[in-house]
């Protein structure tokens, strides 16, 4: 039997119910789901282990890649830059990054290229895979290409290179990393245990990663989703290396603790402050969760909503019932959402990767326990 570590409040049992019972169905290695209302976290439990061998054990300390879940986070980023005045969300790109507008894209907006309508989700052609691990070079690659699809007709989900983009766009704004400002605004001053771009003090409490035993299902084989996923250049070899984890991908390479996340994100749900360090204000939640385009997604095999940068709850509601709610899944089965109409937030992380691209059973019973515990 699994020890399941951590506090939660009792009228929130069935949620510890829940987490133990993935554990005792064999579908968890080392796994953490918090879960926050007003701003409180009222369950926060942990369990397993944090490397395949099942030698040490995945405790409060254990930091978690959580990929695309990181999304979320480089999302409130460039939030911040329109709630400050130094960007707009229709502002054209190339007005920050001239290069931008190379092969017609002089006119994509900022929210545009946040909602992955840009039509840049990678490369048909082959290209050396550890390019990946210099921003600056995948950055300018990516400014002179030409979309895959005509801007604005449909989302096509940048997996690897939305990172790559944002992050160039908050260092134009910005002066600094999107992953320094992050730490030197947010994450330091407020205790978070979040970081994108990983100091090599810290890689010793990083969980190992069990990858899943299939691949997951595309659909039909696209152009758009050979350059996003279906390719071997498609994302950088030695994903878990000492490389990948210090260098910053504003999209895939977050390691944090759910703890953290459901703090970050419970500021999201509610006024915006977090231990009186600033995240962002209710109004510019609302205008970043506000649809920038839905239906058939080019890349992913579903009818999603997507807002500025957040994956918004409807119409496959992964986040629990609101439709308002925001948030980001992660490749393996991570998720961070934060619900504004509710209160409440929450964030799961595990290092035993499933087949699911968005929705993990696990994370969505999880979410229904809580919510039904409310």
């Amino acid at each position: 039997m699994t020890g399941i570590h951590g506090v939660c409040e009792p009228r929130f049992a069935a949620v510890r119910d829940a987490f133990a019972a993935s554990f005792a169905e064999g579908k968890e290695l080392g796994a953490r789901f918090a879960f926050s209302v007003e701003g409180e976290i009222v369950v926060d439990l942990w369990a397993g282990w944090a490397d395949k061998k099942q030698t040490v054990p995945f405790d409060d300390r254990t930091l978690t890649p959580v990929y695309s879940t990181t999304k979320a986070v480089a999302a409130t980023m460039i939030a911040r830059l329109v709630e400050q005045g130094r960007l707009r969300w229709d502002q054209p790109v190339a007005e920050v990054w001239p290069e931008f507008a190379a092969e017609g894209k002089g006119a994509v907006t900022v929210e545009q290229l946040i909602s992955h309508q840009a039509g840049l989700p990678g490369f048909v052609e082959p290209i050396d895979p550890t390019l990946w691990y210099d921003p600056p070079v995948i950055a300018a690659m990516l400014a002179a290409r030409a979309p895959m699809w005509p801007v604005g007709s449909a989302s096509g989900y940048h997996a690897l290179t939305i990172g790559y983009l944002v992050g160039e766009l908050f260092r134009r704004v910005d002066g600094r990393s999107l992953g320094t400002a992050l730490r030197e605004d947010i994450a330091g001053p407020a205790g978070l245990d979040l970081w994108i771009g990983l100091p090599d003090s810290e890689h010793d409490r990083c969980a190992e990663l069990k990858p899943p035993s299939a691949l997951p299902q595309f659909g039909e084989t696209t152009d758009p989703k050979i350059a996003a996923f279906l390719s071997p250049w498609a994302a950088p070899s030695g994903r878990g290396s000492a490389d990948w984890r210090r260098v910053e991908i504003p999209s895939a390479n977050g390691h944090t603790t759910a703890e953290a996340l459901a703090r970050f994100m419970g500021a999201l749900a509610t006024d915006g402050q977090l231990d009186g360090v600033h995240i962002l204000s209710p109004e510019s939640v609302r205008a970043a969760s506000r649809e920038r385009i839905r239906g058939q997604d080019l890349v992913l095999p579903f009818d999603l909503s997507w807002a500025a940068g957040f994956m918004r709850n409807v119409p496959n509601h992964f986040f629990g019932p609101t439709d308002t709610t925001i948030g980001h899944s992660g490749w393996g089965g991570s998720c961070a959402f934060a619900d504004p109409d509710r209160g409440v937030a929450g964030a799961y992380v595990m290092n035993r990767q499933d087949v699911h691209l968005i929705g993990d059973p696990r994370s969505m019973r999880l979410i229904e326990a809580a919510y039904a515990s409310l």
